[in-house]
């Protein structure tokens, strides 16, 4: 049992800083813009991959989603399609309140979110004997929540302070920003802060029934624990599709996918990445056990916050950055890192 509470904590990890560093092939693109690489990453991601896995290692895959229901499905597809939401409205936020803010709003509640439903509202399967919330491991959990949102604060401010050693252009820019539009901005981070965390929630809420069903037809434990993403995915999916598309025929400027094989391989990759490392997400969940929901995804999204911040150091989003901004950036980093050891106590007290 504690091997396996071990691989499962080492398999959040890894999807953590996958899901991180999933932009880094964005870097070393000149020619696709946001909408070419997001449409390609996602199809690919989102739909090509797991459905294709799906088709190819299930005997009968869609005799078992009738098996398992339809509640199953459409649980799960309303807490993706508000993750799907979050996306879209992350990039309208970083316009209007800025990308570090945003970012800080958005990772906050959606931690929050993401690993105190489950202990409220009990999922599927194994994570129906989830811990309460004032049990003994639910307020040591809560402890580490209080010490990651330590850490997020002390990255966000650490991202104000290198946006204004690099430019006092943002900030004179950010002045003349109407009120209406900050406040907006705002609450829009919110709403999608608190909707990020329906990824995991919808393999939290739709993962046994599914992944029984998936079984009684012959599936292995991988192919029906993608089988769950592939259904599970398809409301967020239909969005981070159709978003990029609707943009590229806004500004007339699908040709560009076809101009630069290159980059689009690079887009493939980001897709490839993403899903993989969701998908190890959903099997570290699974090894941690009946908390798994709660601490796999606390585990998972503060890494993920260690993969960003691994990519802007590379990438050299920090070079000739000095001074409070990357001692508050390294302090964050170490803070993070406390919550993780914190998270991953409270799941022994199980």
């Amino acid at each position: 049992m504690n091997s396996l509470i071990a691989l499962g904590a080492l398999l959040a990890i890894v999807a953590g800083m996958g899901t991180g560093t999933t932009m880094w092939p964005m870097k070393r693109m000149k020619q696709l813009q946001f909408e070419h690489y997001w449409f390609v990453a996602m199809l690919l991601g989102l739909v090509i991959v797991p459905w294709s896995i799906v088709l190819i290692t299930i005997p009968h895959p869609f005799a078992a989603y009738t098996q398992a229901g339809t509640s199953a499905i459409l649980k799960a597809n309303f807490f993706a399609m508000g993750w799907g939401i979050a996306n879209v409205l992350y990039g309208l936020c970083v316009v209007r309140i800025g990308a570090a803010l945003t970012g800080a709003i958005m990772t906050g509640l959606g931690i929050v979110a993401g690993t105190t439903l489950p202990m409220i509202m009990k999922g599927s399967g194994l994570f129906a004997n989830a811990p309460d919330i004032t049990s003994a491991s639910g307020v040591v959990l809560l402890f580490g929540l209080a010490v990651v949102l330590c850490g997020v604060l002390l990255s966000a401010i650490a991202g104000f302070g290198r946006a204004k050693a690099l430019s006092s252009l943002e900030q004179s820019s950010a002045s003349q920003t109407q009120k209406g539009s900050f406040v907006t901005g705002l609450l829009m981070a919110v709403i999608a802060g608190v909707m990020s965390a329906g990824i995991s929630l919808s393999f939290v809420y739709a993962q046994s029934p599914i992944v029984d069903a998936m079984k009684s037809q012959g599936a292995n434990t991988i192919s029906a624990d993608i089988a769950v993403w592939a259904a599970a995915l398809m409301s967020g999916a239909a969005i981070n599709i159709i978003f990029p598309a609707w943009i590229m025929t806004k500004k007339k400027n699908w040709h560009i996918l076809f101009k630069n094989f290159r980059e689009v391989i690079l887009a493939a990759v980001i897709g490839f990445q993403f899903i993989f490392s969701v998908i190890l997400m959903g099997r570290g969940m699974l090894f941690l056990g009946a908390f798994g929901a709660s601490v796999g995804f606390a585990i998972q999204q503060i890494m993920q916050i260690f993969g960003n911040q691994t990519v802007g150091f590379i990438s050299g989003e920090w070079k000739n950055i000095s001074g409070a901004p990357l001692r508050l950036m390294i302090w964050a980093l170490v803070v993070l890192a406390v919550a993780v050891l914190i998270v991953a106590f409270s799941n022994l007290l199980v």
